[in-house]
């Protein structure tokens, strides 16, 4: 005869240990479920963070300057330059106005002064570094105002756009700071040769560079 109470003992003795291990299994799959969406969230906090810092590091170099030009030598000139700085360099976009067809000269000049009639109160080409004037990145040597030549349309309108990590904005460096200085465009062509100022005959418009 089958002793009942016998073999229920001996599944009970045998159930214990199960249950106890199943609960540890459970327990440490548990455990390791939190540690793991825990150390992703760190993760996802930091990369978060990492990103956060770097875009304010970015907009903290980022500075932006509008200058409209004022005709000049009796000119029908108009127009607008804006530099933008960011990343360690410094882009100028112009549109200009109200000039023959063709060619002309533009140039970053050394004194923030449009007052005079035919612009000569800018003085001459902004040269920080007393080099020859030349064409931009002359192995030869060139102004940090030569900016060079454009383009104007049939309409009278011209554009041009330069970026470089010679300029800064408000950064205090003598030989890369343009504000303090004016943009002059001229109604001939720059020849990259005359000297000092490259033959670019009379200053049709002027613009001072200044913070806001």
């Amino acid at each position: 005869m089958i002793n009942c109470k016998t073999n229920q003992e001996i599944m009970k003795r045998i159930s214990l240990p199960l249950l106890f291990c199943a609960t540890l299994f459970i327990t440490s799959c548990k455990n390791e479920k939190k540690e793991s969406d825990s150390t992703e969230l760190e993760e996802q906090t930091t990369e978060m963070s990492s990103d956060s810092n770097k875009m304010e590091d970015e907009n903290a170099d980022e500075k932006k300057i509008m200058v409209t030009l004022e005709p000049k030598s009796d000119s029908n000139l108009s127009g607008e330059v804006v530099f933008t700085q960011k990343n360690g360099e410094v882009t100028m976009e112009a549109t200009i106005m109200g000039l023959s067809e063709g060619k002309h000269a533009i140039h970053i000049h050394q004194k923030a002064d449009c007052s005079a009639a035919d612009g000569t109160s800018a003085g001459g080409h902004w040269n920080p570094t007393n080099e020859p004037h030349g064409k931009w990145g002359s192995e030869d040597g060139y102004h940090k105002g030569d900016i060079g030549n454009f383009e104007v349309d049939a309409s009278g309108k011209g554009t041009i756009t330069v970026t470089t990590d010679e300029w800064c904005i408000g950064c205090g460096d003598d030989t890369k700071d343009i504000v303090g200085k004016a943009i002059i465009v001229h109604d001939g062509v720059d020849d990259f040769t005359s000297q000092p100022s490259g033959a670019a005959g009379t200053r049709v418009g002027c613009g001072v560079i200044e913070m806001k």
